[in-house]
């Protein structure tokens, strides 16, 4: 399987997790000059901006820390645009969550259950 089919499957796999936990899809894929945001979920009374990350092998830190500083700020950028597109004068409380797949230690497999890092960065903490 190639990294975009792998990619695609974890953002399925992600979304199906998170509306098990009772969120509710509000957008896939949202691509703007900025970036790209995998999954825009509503919480409850917060809008969440969700990045997917799955690894086949756990060298260089594993997906949840492929996250890193310029990722975050690409992340933030581009929920800020999504942000200005809304029609509401309202903004909802909003957080980063991340939904990684890590390696299965045993097979290097990327099959392995979610990990949610909820309120995993803040935009005030990369600036």
């Amino acid at each position: 399987m190639d990294r975009q089919q792998i990619g695609k499957d974890a953002e399925q796999r992600a979304l199906s997790y998170l509306k098990q936990q009772g969120l509710k899809l509000v957008e896939q894929n949202f691509h703007c000059r900025f970036g790209e945001i995998d999954l825009i979920m509503r919480d409850q009374d917060q809008l969440v901006f969700v990045e997917v990350r799955s690894r086949r092998y756990r060298q260089w830190g594993g997906a949840g820390l492929s996250v890193d500083f310029r990722k975050q700020k690409k992340l933030i950028k581009t929920a800020s645009y999504f942000l200005s597109q809304q029609k509401s004068s309202n903004l909802p409380i909003c957080r980063f969550d991340v939904i990684a797949f890590e390696a299965n230690q045993d097979h290097g497999s990327g099959d392995s259950r979610p990990v949610w890092y909820k309120d995993a960065f803040r935009p005030e903490a990369t600036f």
